[in-house]
Formats: C-alpha cells, sequence, structure tokens
C-alpha cells in the first residue's frame, strides 16, 4: 500500500492499493452516505452499500449517466433532488465511485449541497486515479464548453484500488497515460524512462511498472495542489497549478468539439504535441523534446494527429479557456522537460502554424 500525502487547506491522503475500496466505509460511521455511481459500477456500489450498512449506517446509490453525460446540469439537479429526498444532512457523507466524469461530479454534489459536505472518491480509471479524483477540484460541463461551472472542494480521502481497473478496456488505460506522460514531461522525467523502457508493460494494470507510474503521477499532482490549491500563483516567473494544464487548452477545445466523444487523454495527447510546438517556436524547445512527445504518446497507442480540423472553431473555443483573462490566451509550454513556462497572448500566426503541424494530413 502506498499513501501519498496532499496538503492542502484540509490535508487529506491518496491511497494506491489493492483492496483498499472497503476503507470508504469507515468514513459513514455515525452518519450516513450518499453513493453516486455509473451504471458500470453498480455492482461495486452495491458492494459498498452493503459494508456501510454492515456498519450501521444508512446508504443510498444514485445512479447517474457514463461519461462526460453525467457531467451535467440536468444530472446535478437530479442528484441534488436525491439528496433531499434521503434527508442529506450536513453530518453526512457523498462516496463517489467511477470515472472522472463521476468524480468531477459527485465532487460538485457535495461542494454544493447544504454549501459543502463531506467527499470521498473513490476513482475506477486511470485518468480518474491521477487526474480528476486529486487536487479539489470538481465541476460540470455546459454547452459552451467543459468544466465551465465547478468549485475547489478537497475530499477527505481518496481511494485508488487497483482492482477496480483490471477490466478497463486498453483505450481507457491509455487515454489515463496521456495525464501520466504530462506529468513527466511538466515535473518528474523519471516517467518518461519507465514508459519508454517498456510501453507494453507501462500498459499493463497489473505489473509493478504500471503502479510505480500511478504512483508518480499523484505525487506529482499531490505536490503541486499542496503549493497552489486554488491556482493562484502562476505569475512574476513561478507556474503553479497552472502547470498541471499542460496540452489541456488545446485539448479541451477538442472535447468540447467532439461533443465529447472524444476520450480525454486522447484529447490531451494532441494538444500536448501542440503546446510541444507552440513551445519550439516560441520558447525555443529542442526539437527532438517535440519528437520526444510524438514517440512516446504514440508508443502507448495515444493520437498525435488532431482528430478535428476546423482551426477557426477550435480557436474560438480556446478563449473560453479557464486560464485566459478577459481577451488574453494563457497556455502552458515548456523550455525543456520539466522546465514549465507562461506562454501569454501568443501571436496568432504562431498558434495557427503550430496547429497546422498537429493537423490531419
Amino acid at each position: 500500500m502506498t499513501n501519498v500525502q496532499v496538503d492542502a487547506e484540509r490535508p487529506y491522503q491518496v491511497t494506491i492499493s489493492n483492496g483498499c475500496l472497503p476503507q470508504a466505509s469507515e468514513y459513514a460511521t455515525g452518519a450516513r452516505a450518499a453513493v453516486i455511481h455509473p451504471a458500470v459500477m453498480s455492482d461495486t456500489a452495491a458492494h459498498l452499500a452493503g459494508l456501510i450498512e454492515q456498519n450501521g449506517s444508512e446508504v443510498t446509490l444514485i445512479e447517474v449517466p457514463p461519461s462526460e453525460s453525467a457531467k451535467s446540469v440536468a444530472i446535478l439537479s437530479r442528484c441534488w433532488d436525491a439528496l433531499a429526498e434521503f434527508g442529506m444532512t450536513r453530518s453526512d457523507v457523498v462516496i463517489g465511485v467511477g470515472g472522472g466524469s463521476t468524480t468531477d461530479l459527485a465532487g460538485f454534489v457535495a461542494a454544493t449541497w447544504l454549501r459543502g459536505v463531506r467527499y470521498v472518491s473513490v476513482p475506477t480509471t486511470v485518468l480518474a486515479m491521477v487526474d480528476a479524483a486529486v487536487g479539489g477540484k470538481t465541476g460540470i460541463n455546459i454547452p459552451a464548453g467543459k468544466n465551465l461551472v465547478g468549485a475547489f472542494h478537497e475530499p477527505v480521502a481518496v481511494l485508488c484500488d487497483l482492482d477496480l481497473i483490471g477490466a478497463l478496456p486498453a483505450a481507457e488505460v491509455s487515454s489515463g497515460l496521456a495525464e501520466v506522460i504530462k506529468c513527466g514531461f511538466i515535473a518528474d522525467p523519471r516517467i518518461l524512462d519507465l514508459v519508454e523502457q517498456d510501453p507494453d508493460d507501462a500498459r499493463d494494470v497489473s505489473s509493478l511498472r504500471f503502479a510505480e507510474l500511478v504512483r508518480r503521477a499523484v505525487q506529482v499532482k499531490a505536490t503541486v495542489v499542496s503549493d497552489d490549491l486554488r491556482e493562484a500563483t502562476s505569475g512574476a516567473g513561478r507556474i503553479g497549478r497552472e502547470s498541471l494544464n499542460y496540452g489541456h487548452t488545446l485539448g479541451h477545445a477538442i472535447e468540447a468539439e467532439s461533443g465529447f466523444e472524444v476520450r480525454h487523454g486522447e484529447a490531451i495527447s494532441i494538444g500536448m504535441v501542440f503546446a510541444a510546438e507552440l513551445s519550439r517556436r516560441i520558447l525555443g524547445l529542442d526539437s527532438a523534446v517535440v519528437q520526444r512527445h510524438r514517440d512516446i504518446l504514440s508508443s502507448v497507442a495515444l493520437p498525435v494527429r488532431a482528430t478535428i480540423n476546423d482551426w477557426d472553431r477550435l480557436r474560438s473555443r480556446m478563449s473560453l479557456d479557464k486560464k485566459s483573462r478577459g481577451s488574453t490566451l494563457r497556455l502552458i509550454g515548456l523550455s525543456d522537460v520539466a522546465r514549465v513556462e507562461l506562454v501569454s497572448d501568443p501571436a496568432e500566426a504562431e498558434l495557427e502554424a503550430s496547429f497546422a503541424e498537429v493537423a490531419a494530413g
């Protein structure tokens, strides 16, 4: 078992191990619990509910749609209605069991119910374990873009049970590895080495290599988040939590433009190559590092060419990115591996030329 400490406003631990799901029931001791989950996790949610009831606590199960379709105003409202019917009080707990979309939604439900109740995150995908479940960001989507409505609400615990991801499709594992590789480029080059040494082993969720990659990615995010929970420190040569958005400006635009049919990790993979190309033009990033992006991402079956080529529409969506300030577009770039730089208001010609390098032929 590995525990990674997140020293935020209310410190908590991320547990990474096999078989840690039952720990979630402990947070309902002397309280009641609402377990939010997608249909695919119904058996796991029911098992957890049984454990909670064995402890003498009441529990309600709230099933939500799969993937990004869960993160809507309508589903959020449905969850609020379910909590009201259950009689949820401020001493009770919300437990999110599922992928990143479920944990984003469940965390926002917890953040907004009675102005904030306890929240336990049980991520069940690679992407959720290394990204969505850690850091306290919660939210939903609206037609204009992804995660434009949300709140910072730290969990009391994150339980990454590696037993829960054994049956994930290969494409979902690869999608999660995009965020892992991102952590390698922005902060921990050892991650890149581990993937390059054996990409197939890196995609094997039962391997020691995979477990080490998850631990390292969680540690990167925990370190960044502990220093800058609310994304407030970027500027004057210092990049805080915004560094975690490397590749996300274009990536989120691709996701939204596709109607969220493109997986998050796939979109971020393309976004990272775009950010690397822009960094080469503006920050002098070595061409070999740009090529390393393409090589390592391709090695774990991630796309490095844009799946949507309408630059004008993508550029319009990029202006809605959460890092933008007024009309100023802000992106995260690299001057070298593990050397993050803020790119503010780049020339439109540079943006378009960089996109041309990732556009599908």
